[in-house]
């Protein structure tokens, strides 16, 4: 009996010892603790692998945008291969190999074609100057995958990452149709704009009183507040407080006139409209009458001066003044064809020009100038064709009664006109320096119509 009860009492130790281990709290803020480190991983890897991952893409989509930008600027002159060249050149100390590989951006994640704005997409075209496509990217095929510090820990050892930029060209409204200058323009008072016309200049916009400005004309300027109007501005000028614009302008059109001027001499095909040949040209000679039709006689006058028959259509017609020299284009009708020249060159009254780029490289203030009467552009109420182009390394200058319809006047000095009423039915006039306008005219828009061989540089802009 005796034995059986030191046995139940050796049993019964043990088991009571047992549960009172269950129920013990001893130790368990130490499993506490290591749910919460693991948390405090996944936050901190969260917080930190996710920030550096949102750092390196933001540094990928620079890099994409910088090289989009580069190509697309390169292709305006260059091949594909030379742009996609200068693209992965311009971001190659943009994304260092050591943290972005060596394949971020390759020359293949370079595409150009066009950007169809209707439907916001980019359609692939090998040949295009207008839109590219750029990616870069971070991946585990590229062995360049974002690596993650924290997260690591928990089984993600990598992101992958990828942007992309689309830059598109783009033809500022105000250098197809419109004033622009560097300078001041001054409209001076009572002239009716029209409904997408556009004055703009880089200092400031200067009118008096009496102005009309349809609903969809612009006015800028850089800065809205510098605008040079009377007191009673707004209230004398109907339209012009909702035309207002700020912005500021590149002239890329008129940096680039000294080369497009200069290679009208050995008649170079990029900037020949497409009524002349490539590489045709003809040097006037004053006693030669090439455009003389068989059987009329020679015309008689002022032998220092042009007439339309001595100008050979189709052509790059050439002319040599020297020094300070000036010639004289008698009233008719001139078309067709291109004239260079470094003269002053002077538009008698009854000018008119059709289908015609007339070029000095003259640097004076009234290179090109005309005492009145002169017509740029044919009168065919926005019709296809017969526009004209003027181009000056100096000045334009017309006393009085200028016409305009689908003509462009370019000049690196200062424009100064007066219209005639209703005689201005698509222009683009572009200026380094001032436009002075004129008083009692009708500004026209013909919405591109009759332009087509206007000379345009392109803009850039992202799209995507």
């Amino acid at each position: 009996m005796s034995a059986l009860n030191i046995s139940w009492s050796f049993e019964a130790v043990p088991i009571k010892a047992h549960l009172k281990w269950v129920h013990k709290e001893d130790g368990a803020i130490t499993l506490l603790s290591l749910f919460l480190l693991l948390i405090c991983l996944i936050l901190g890897g969260l917080a930190v692998d996710i920030n550096k991952v949102i750092s390196e893409r933001t540094q990928l989509q620079v890099a994409a945008d910088s090289a989009a930008h580069a190509a697309l600027y390169s292709r305006e002159k260059h091949s594909p291969d030379e742009s996609i060249a200068r693209a992965t050149e311009t971001v190659a100390s943009m994304l260092p190999p050591n943290q972005f590989g060596y394949n971020a951006l390759l020359a293949t994640d370079v595409s150009f074609g066009k950007w169809d704005f209707a439907e916001q997409s980019f359609v692939l075209d090998p040949n295009s100057r207008s839109a590219v496509q750029v990616h870069a990217m971070m991946e585990e095929a590229r062995d360049n995958a974002s690596r993650n510090f924290l997260l690591r820990l928990v089984g993600r050892d990598t992101f992958d990452v990828r942007v992309e930029s689309v830059y598109s060209t783009y033809y500022p409204g105000c250098f197809t149709e419109g004033f622009v200058a560097e300078g001041v323009v001054d409209v001076q008072s009572n002239n009716n704009f029209s409904n997408g016309f556009c004055i703009h200049s880089n200092e400031y916009v200067s009118m008096n009183q009496n102005n009309y400005f349809e609903p969809g004309t612009v006015v800028s300027m850089p800065n809205i507040d510098d605008l040079d109007i009377p007191r009673s501005g707004f209230e004398k000028n109907d339209g012009l407080q909702t035309a207002l614009r700020n912005g500021k302008y590149r002239l890329r059109l008129l940096n680039q006139l000294p080369d497009i001027i200069d290679s009208f001499w050995t008649a170079e095909a990029e900037h020949l409209p497409p009524y002349v040949s490539p590489s045709y040209y003809y040097d006037i000679d004053l006693r030669e009458f090439p455009g003389l039709p068989p059987g009329e006689p020679e015309p008689k006058g002022n032998t220092n001066s042009l007439n339309s028959y001595h100008f050979k259509q189709n052509a790059v017609n050439r002319m040599i003044c020297g020094g300070s020299g000036s010639i004289t284009m008698d009233a008719g009708l001139y078309s067709e064809f291109v004239f260079i020249s470094d003269c002053e060159i002077k538009f008698s009254n009854g000018v008119v020009l059709e289908d015609v780029v007339i070029a000095t490289t003259h640097e004076g203030a009234t290179s090109l100038n005309s005492p009145q009467g002169l017509q740029i552009g044919r009168d065919d109420d926005c019709t296809e064709g017969g526009g004209a182009s003027l181009m000056t390394l100096g000045g334009f200058k017309v006393a009085s009664s200028l016409s305009v319809y689908n003509g462009q006047v370019l000049a690196m000095g200062d424009i100064t006109f007066s219209a005639n009423a209703d005689g201005v039915n698509g222009a683009s006039f572009i200026s380094y320096g001032q436009i002075d306008g004129t008083s009692n005219m009708d500004m026209g828009f013909c919405r591109n119509s009759g332009m087509e061989n206007a000379y345009r540089a392109p803009y850039f802009r992202m799209v995507n």
